[in-house]
């Protein structure tokens, strides 16, 4: 799940030996799965480890991570580099905005995962966001703007040249993608 490299446990091993016996580290994700995921490595003293949290046993400690953290965590890599700038901890968590998909992930599950991950990060500079409703039988993916898109006079631009282009290139099944959303102009849109 996690990997943590021989130079950031021989830091935490350090930092830890100035701690109460029994402390180890906890690796979370604060809003994990939304476009706000930040990630995160705290002291966790013995008492505050829950029954259902995982341990990953690493050299003098144990890395805790709740239940809700973890999938968010799979391919999470930490390591403690040393350059001409100084000392630093680095902590990356290429899933922590949106969970791995499965193998098996359905085509809703992986439209959604495709808007989680790589469109809405794009409308969130412009204050918007889009979800996905529905696919239907005939392959469009119907999904409904909100936030600063609703209303921007840019919607449909980036709605044919955007995001169908990137679904209809990504997904075979796609053939199309059809707007709902009822758009109002007003203060809360970009434009």
């Amino acid at each position: 799940m996690i990997t943590i490299s021989e130079a950031a446990q021989s830091h935490f091993a350090k930092l830890l030996a100035d701690q109460a016996e029994g402390t180890n580290i906890r690796v979370f994700v604060v809003n994990p799965g939304t476009t706000q995921a930040e990630c995160g490595v705290s002291y966790c003293p013995a008492d505050a480890v829950e029954e259902t949290d995982i341990k990953l046993p690493f050299n003098g400690f144990d890395a805790v991570v709740d239940e809700e953290s973890a999938p968010f965590l799979e391919e999470a890599d930490i390591d403690f580099v040393t350059d001409k700038m100084g000392s630093q901890l680095t902590l990356k968590a290429p899933n922590a905005k949106a969970k791995k998909l499965s193998d098996d992930a359905s085509l809703q599950e992986r439209v959604q995962h495709m808007i989680e991950t790589e469109i809405n990060p794009q409308l969130a500079n412009h204050g918007g966001q889009v979800n996905l409703v529905e696919i239907t039988k005939d392959g469009i993916a119907v999904v409904q703007f909100g936030g600063g898109c609703n209303g921007c006079s840019m919607i449909d631009v980036t709605l044919k040249d955007g995001i169908e282009t990137q679904m209809v290139a990504k997904f075979d099944e796609i053939t199309g993608v059809r707007d709902i959303t009822e758009h109002q102009s007003g203060e809360h849109s970009y434009y």
